[in-house]
């Protein structure tokens, strides 16, 4: 597949409360003292307490320090500056767009390089912009109503016509899944991303899966696998996510490279003689 425009992700608006609410928010999800954000943003715990209830509005360089050191995405950085009522400081650029396409050229090599292990990258509704052959070799049989217009990642993986009936561990996978859709929820509080998670959370069972939970053979995983059937073999995929270090654009900072390693030498083998 080659890169398509990525679809922004719903953010959460400013609800007529101001920053400080959502600043506290933030703060109380890290864990975080005032007195322990105060020392980090070299301000006083006096002065967050006065952000935090309203009797002192912050300036756009605090806002954006606090939201630095509290590690909020890029995305609801934005819209804290909106609720203080500053203008949003990142861009959104479309994917598709000239400017970036640097970043897409650098993204296809990338996941090209990864052949014959399968590589693909998905945005913050794990929409999939971009997938190597070694993606396209495992959706194969997967009805075209899963990969049109733009194929998603999570329904691919747990929809009844998609991968689930050959995922061997498929109770254990469709765990660690909603789990991870679970986290980007409380990180990003999109409600497009929860519609997504409770469409796919309510899935039934595809009719006839034994889900056996565990590998055929003893092996000594360093992480869970996800079991898949293919052309009448079991293979083992590891999978591993990668992100943008520091990204000044909301559109990149919500771009996540997955890559699948094998999990056995069996997996290893068998693809590298698809490739030879």
């Amino acid at each position: 597949m080659t890169l398509v425009a990525s679809r922004p992700a719903s953010s959460p608006a400013p609800d007529g409360k101001g920053v400080g609410p959502l600043l506290r928010a933030w703060r109380e999800m890290r864990r975080v003292s005032q007195l322990e954000l105060a020392l980090r943003a070299d301000s006083s715990a006096r002065h967050i307490s006065f952000i935090e209830t309203g009797r002192s509005r912050p300036s756009e360089e605090m806002v954006l320090r606090l939201s630095e050191h509290l590690d909020v995405p890029v995305r609801e950085r934005n819209a804290l500056l909106l609720a203080a009522g500053y203008a949003p400081h990142y861009p959104e650029t479309p994917l598709d767009d000239p400017a970036l396409e640097a970043l897409r050229d650098g993204m296809e090599r990338l996941i090209q390089g990864y052949e014959p292990y399968p590589a693909l990258v998905v945005d913050a509704m794990y929409t999939v912009v971009a997938a190597n052959r070694g993606i396209t070799m495992l959706l194969e049989g997967v009805p075209e109503s899963l990969l049109t217009p733009a194929p998603n990642a999570m329904r691919l993986t747990l929809h009844p016509e998609g991968l689930a009936p050959r995922i061997r561990n498929l109770r254990e996978w469709r765990g660690h899944l909603l789990e991870q859709m679970e986290r980007q929820i409380a990180l990003h509080r999109s409600d497009a991303l929860r519609e997504l998670y409770e469409e796919v959370a309510g899935y039934p069972a595809p009719a006839g899966v034994a889900d056996d939970g565990q590998p055929a053979e003893p092996v000594a995983y360093f992480a869970l696998p996800m079991r898949i059937e293919h052309q009448g073999r079991v293979l083992s995929f590891v999978s591993s996510i990668s992100t943008f270090n520091t990204p000044m654009d909301v559109t990149v900072a919500e771009l996540a490279i997955e890559t699948f390693l094998p999990a056995d030498p069996a997996t290893a083998k068998f693809l590298h003689s698809l490739a030879s």
